[in-house]
Protein backbone atom coordinates (compact mmCIF):
# COMPACT_ATOMS: atom_id res chain seq x y z
CA UNK A 1 0.00 0.00 0.00
CA UNK A 2 1.59 2.93 -0.89
CA UNK A 3 2.42 5.65 1.79
CA UNK A 4 0.35 8.02 2.79
CA UNK A 5 1.39 11.60 4.39
CA UNK A 6 1.36 13.05 8.12
CA UNK A 7 0.39 16.75 8.66
CA UNK A 8 1.75 17.01 12.47
CA UNK A 9 3.67 19.04 14.58
CA UNK A 10 7.12 19.03 14.12
CA UNK A 11 9.40 18.26 16.96
CA UNK A 12 13.04 17.34 17.54
CA UNK A 13 15.33 18.11 14.29
CA UNK A 14 17.83 15.31 13.29
CA UNK A 15 20.90 16.44 14.65
CA UNK A 16 19.24 16.37 18.10
CA UNK A 17 18.22 12.82 17.38
CA UNK A 18 21.82 11.42 16.61
CA UNK A 19 23.00 13.31 19.53
CA UNK A 20 20.29 11.55 21.91
CA UNK A 21 21.79 8.00 20.55
CA UNK A 22 24.67 8.55 22.35
CA UNK A 23 23.51 8.61 26.12
CA UNK A 24 22.98 5.27 25.80
CA UNK A 25 25.11 2.64 26.36
CA UNK A 26 28.67 2.49 24.07
CA UNK A 27 27.79 0.52 21.21
CA UNK A 28 29.68 -2.13 19.30
CA UNK A 29 32.86 -0.56 17.47
CA UNK A 30 30.86 -1.51 13.71
CA UNK A 31 28.42 0.29 15.18
CA UNK A 32 29.47 3.02 16.28
CA UNK A 33 31.94 3.76 13.04
CA UNK A 34 28.51 3.47 11.30
CA UNK A 35 27.14 6.19 13.66
CA UNK A 36 30.26 8.60 13.42
CA UNK A 37 29.81 8.35 9.32
CA UNK A 38 26.39 9.00 9.91
CA UNK A 39 27.17 11.90 12.34
CA UNK A 40 29.38 13.29 9.67
CA UNK A 41 27.17 12.91 6.68
CA UNK A 42 24.20 15.01 8.79
CA UNK A 43 26.29 17.33 9.26
CA UNK A 44 26.77 18.67 5.87
CA UNK A 45 23.43 18.75 3.96
CA UNK A 46 23.10 18.87 0.22
CA UNK A 47 21.61 21.94 -1.14
CA UNK A 48 20.01 21.12 -4.70
CA UNK A 49 16.99 23.58 -5.83
CA UNK A 50 15.05 24.07 -3.12
CA UNK A 51 15.03 20.38 -1.77
CA UNK A 52 17.51 20.23 1.30
CA UNK A 53 19.09 16.60 1.87
CA UNK A 54 20.14 15.23 5.17
CA UNK A 55 21.11 12.27 4.68
CA UNK A 56 23.24 9.79 7.26
CA UNK A 57 24.75 8.58 4.26
CA UNK A 58 27.17 9.63 1.65
CA UNK A 59 24.50 11.29 -1.33
CA UNK A 60 25.82 11.99 -4.58
CA UNK A 61 25.10 15.26 -5.42
CA UNK A 62 24.58 14.31 -9.02
CA UNK A 63 22.18 11.23 -7.95
CA UNK A 64 19.98 10.43 -11.47
CA UNK A 65 16.66 11.01 -8.34
CA UNK A 66 17.97 14.78 -7.03
CA UNK A 67 17.64 15.39 -10.51
CA UNK A 68 14.26 14.40 -11.08
CA UNK A 69 12.93 15.34 -8.03
CA UNK A 70 14.47 18.99 -9.06
CA UNK A 71 12.61 18.30 -12.35
CA UNK A 72 9.04 17.68 -10.62
CA UNK A 73 8.94 21.04 -9.10
CA UNK A 74 9.30 22.46 -12.58
CA UNK A 75 6.31 20.22 -14.14
CA UNK A 76 4.24 20.93 -10.97
CA UNK A 77 5.11 24.78 -11.54
CA UNK A 78 4.25 24.77 -14.86
CA UNK A 79 1.31 22.17 -15.16
CA UNK A 80 -0.87 24.26 -12.59
CA UNK A 81 0.79 27.29 -12.98
CA UNK A 82 1.97 28.34 -9.44
CA UNK A 83 4.20 30.64 -8.66
CA UNK A 84 7.49 29.16 -7.51
CA UNK A 85 8.41 29.27 -4.06
CA UNK A 86 12.16 29.63 -2.09
CA UNK A 87 10.58 28.08 1.07
CA UNK A 88 13.25 25.20 1.78
CA UNK A 89 12.07 21.45 1.70
CA UNK A 90 14.27 19.22 4.34
CA UNK A 91 14.30 15.87 3.17
CA UNK A 92 15.71 13.58 5.61
CA UNK A 93 16.76 9.92 4.53
CA UNK A 94 17.84 6.99 6.28
CA UNK A 95 19.82 4.47 4.72
CA UNK A 96 18.43 1.78 7.15
CA UNK A 97 14.63 1.29 7.96
CA UNK A 98 15.34 0.72 11.48
CA UNK A 99 17.06 3.49 12.43
CA UNK A 100 14.00 5.58 10.66
CA UNK A 101 11.46 3.71 12.12
CA UNK A 102 12.96 4.29 15.39
CA UNK A 103 13.74 8.27 14.45
CA UNK A 104 9.83 8.37 13.52
CA UNK A 105 8.52 6.21 16.53
CA UNK A 106 10.39 8.92 19.26
CA UNK A 107 8.96 11.73 16.93
CA UNK A 108 6.14 11.04 16.51
CA UNK A 109 4.53 8.10 18.88
CA UNK A 110 1.94 5.75 17.71
CA UNK A 111 1.79 6.70 14.43
CA UNK A 112 1.57 3.93 12.02
CA UNK A 113 4.34 2.46 10.29
CA UNK A 114 4.99 4.32 6.60
CA UNK A 115 7.83 3.86 4.20
CA UNK A 116 7.57 8.03 3.69
CA UNK A 117 6.18 10.97 5.81
CA UNK A 118 5.79 14.70 5.36
CA UNK A 119 5.02 17.05 7.96
CA UNK A 120 4.60 20.70 7.60
CA UNK A 121 4.60 23.14 11.04
CA UNK A 122 5.28 26.23 11.48
CA UNK A 123 5.56 26.98 7.41
CA UNK A 124 8.47 24.47 8.20
CA UNK A 125 8.29 21.71 5.68
CA UNK A 126 10.03 18.19 6.46
CA UNK A 127 10.30 14.70 4.60
CA UNK A 128 10.93 11.78 6.16
CA UNK A 129 12.04 8.60 4.69
CA UNK A 130 14.46 5.28 4.44
CA UNK A 131 16.39 4.07 1.13
CA UNK A 132 14.20 1.26 -0.36
CA UNK A 133 13.81 -0.21 -3.86
CA UNK A 134 10.31 1.86 -3.94
CA UNK A 135 12.38 5.35 -2.62
CA UNK A 136 12.09 6.99 -6.25
CA UNK A 137 7.67 6.90 -5.87
CA UNK A 138 8.07 8.18 -2.35
CA UNK A 139 10.26 10.71 -2.88
CA UNK A 140 8.08 12.27 -5.68
CA UNK A 141 4.95 11.80 -3.61
CA UNK A 142 5.86 13.07 -0.60
CA UNK A 143 8.68 16.01 -2.27
CA UNK A 144 5.58 16.96 -4.11
CA UNK A 145 3.32 17.49 -0.84
CA UNK A 146 6.44 19.81 -0.08
CA UNK A 147 5.65 22.02 -3.53
CA UNK A 148 2.46 22.36 -3.42
CA UNK A 149 2.33 23.15 0.46
CA UNK A 150 5.30 25.95 -0.47
CA UNK A 151 3.24 27.78 -2.83
CA UNK A 152 -0.41 26.56 -1.62
CA UNK A 153 -0.38 26.53 2.22
CA UNK A 154 -4.20 26.26 2.61
CA UNK A 155 -4.27 23.30 -0.24
CA UNK A 156 -7.73 21.08 1.16
CA UNK A 157 -6.53 17.70 2.06
CA UNK A 158 -8.21 15.85 -0.73
CA UNK A 159 -6.73 17.77 -3.54
CA UNK A 160 -3.17 17.59 -1.94
CA UNK A 161 -3.02 13.85 -2.01
CA UNK A 162 -4.61 13.55 -5.23
CA UNK A 163 -2.01 16.17 -6.92
CA UNK A 164 0.60 14.02 -4.91
CA UNK A 165 -1.01 10.53 -6.12
CA UNK A 166 -0.62 12.33 -9.82
CA UNK A 167 3.18 13.41 -9.86
CA UNK A 168 4.56 10.81 -8.12
CA UNK A 169 3.86 8.79 -11.28
CA UNK A 170 7.17 8.46 -13.72
CA UNK A 171 7.53 11.13 -15.98
CA UNK A 172 6.51 9.80 -19.56
CA UNK A 173 3.09 8.46 -18.27
CA UNK A 174 1.24 11.10 -18.31
CA UNK A 175 -0.23 11.05 -14.86
CA UNK A 176 -1.84 7.39 -15.30
CA UNK A 177 -1.29 5.75 -11.90
CA UNK A 178 -2.23 2.47 -13.47
CA UNK A 179 -2.96 0.82 -9.41
CA UNK A 180 -5.96 3.41 -9.15
CA UNK A 181 -7.42 2.59 -12.36
CA UNK A 182 -7.18 -0.95 -11.60
CA UNK A 183 -8.72 -0.21 -8.38
CA UNK A 184 -11.64 2.26 -9.32
CA UNK A 185 -12.04 -0.14 -12.49
CA UNK A 186 -13.24 -3.05 -10.43
CA UNK A 187 -14.84 -1.28 -7.68
CA UNK A 188 -17.24 0.89 -10.43
CA UNK A 189 -17.67 -2.42 -12.31
CA UNK A 190 -18.76 -4.36 -8.71
CA UNK A 191 -20.97 -1.69 -7.77
CA UNK A 192 -19.11 -0.32 -4.68
CA UNK A 193 -18.24 3.01 -5.73
CA UNK A 194 -19.59 6.26 -7.82
CA UNK A 195 -17.48 9.41 -7.88
CA UNK A 196 -18.31 11.87 -5.42
CA UNK A 197 -16.55 15.12 -5.16
CA UNK A 198 -17.93 16.67 -2.59
CA UNK A 199 -18.17 14.00 -0.42
CA UNK A 200 -14.33 13.83 -0.79
CA UNK A 201 -14.14 17.84 -0.20
CA UNK A 202 -15.56 17.31 3.12
CA UNK A 203 -12.25 14.38 4.78
CA UNK A 204 -10.86 16.82 6.74
CA UNK A 205 -7.95 14.17 8.41
CA UNK A 206 -5.80 11.81 6.31
CA UNK A 207 -6.73 9.05 8.98
CA UNK A 208 -10.36 9.27 6.71
CA UNK A 209 -8.94 8.61 3.95
CA UNK A 210 -9.75 5.37 2.45
CA UNK A 211 -7.53 3.93 -0.55
CA UNK A 212 -10.44 4.22 -2.37
CA UNK A 213 -10.44 7.89 -1.47
CA UNK A 214 -6.81 8.61 -2.90
CA UNK A 215 -7.45 6.93 -5.92
CA UNK A 216 -10.48 8.93 -6.79
CA UNK A 217 -8.98 12.25 -5.66
CA UNK A 218 -6.40 11.03 -8.28
CA UNK A 219 -9.00 10.53 -10.84
CA UNK A 220 -10.24 13.91 -10.41
CA UNK A 221 -7.20 15.41 -10.71
CA UNK A 222 -6.36 13.42 -14.29
CA UNK A 223 -9.41 13.97 -15.20
CA UNK A 224 -9.32 17.56 -14.49
CA UNK A 225 -5.73 17.87 -16.19
CA UNK A 226 -6.47 15.48 -19.31
CA UNK A 227 -10.36 15.77 -20.20
CA UNK A 228 -11.09 17.94 -22.88
CA UNK A 229 -14.10 19.22 -20.98
CA UNK A 230 -11.98 22.62 -19.56
CA UNK A 231 -12.08 21.61 -16.24
CA UNK A 232 -8.13 22.33 -16.39
CA UNK A 233 -9.24 25.87 -16.53
CA UNK A 234 -11.13 25.64 -13.20
CA UNK A 235 -8.41 23.74 -11.17
CA UNK A 236 -5.97 26.18 -11.36
CA UNK A 237 -8.28 28.78 -11.05
CA UNK A 238 -9.14 27.01 -7.66
CA UNK A 239 -5.17 26.99 -6.64
CA UNK A 240 -5.05 31.00 -7.71
CA UNK A 241 -8.05 31.45 -5.39
CA UNK A 242 -6.85 29.69 -2.55
CA UNK A 243 -3.57 31.53 -2.84
CA UNK A 244 -5.46 34.83 -1.45
CA UNK A 245 -5.58 36.23 1.41
CA UNK A 246 -8.89 34.82 1.72
CA UNK A 247 -8.29 31.59 0.02
CA UNK A 248 -10.02 29.22 2.86
CA UNK A 249 -13.22 30.43 1.77
CA UNK A 250 -12.52 29.98 -1.89
CA UNK A 251 -15.86 28.08 -3.71
CA UNK A 252 -14.91 24.82 -4.06
CA UNK A 253 -13.91 22.70 -6.59
CA UNK A 254 -16.90 20.83 -6.94
CA UNK A 255 -18.77 24.19 -7.18
CA UNK A 256 -16.54 25.09 -10.19
CA UNK A 257 -16.82 21.96 -12.14
CA UNK A 258 -20.18 21.82 -11.76
CA UNK A 259 -21.24 25.34 -13.32
CA UNK A 260 -18.85 24.37 -16.26
CA UNK A 261 -20.14 20.75 -16.74
CA UNK A 262 -23.80 19.98 -17.06
CA UNK A 263 -22.54 16.02 -16.02
CA UNK A 264 -18.99 16.09 -14.04
CA UNK A 265 -19.76 12.40 -13.18
CA UNK A 266 -20.48 10.84 -15.63
CA UNK A 267 -17.25 12.92 -17.49
CA UNK A 268 -15.26 11.65 -14.89
CA UNK A 269 -16.62 7.55 -14.79
CA UNK A 270 -16.05 8.04 -19.00
CA UNK A 271 -12.64 9.34 -18.68
CA UNK A 272 -11.52 6.25 -16.29
CA UNK A 273 -13.33 3.64 -18.55
CA UNK A 274 -11.07 5.29 -21.42
CA UNK A 275 -7.76 5.10 -18.77
CA UNK A 276 -8.96 1.21 -18.45
CA UNK A 277 -8.90 0.57 -22.27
Amino acid sequence: MRNWPLLAALAAALPTFWACQALGPRPAPETARREKDSAAYLAHPLAVGQLVFHADFLLPENHRLLGELVAEREAIVARLRLPPSATPIHVHLFADEMAYRRHVSREYPGFPERRAIFVESEGRLAIYAHWNDAIAEDLRHEVAHGYLHASVPSIPLWLDEGLAEYFEVSRGRNGVHRTHVDHLASQLAAGGWRPDLRRLEQLATAEQMTQLDYAEAWLWVHFALHSTEGAAGALIDYLAALRLPNGTAAAPLSQRVDQLLSEPRAGVVAHLRTLSQ
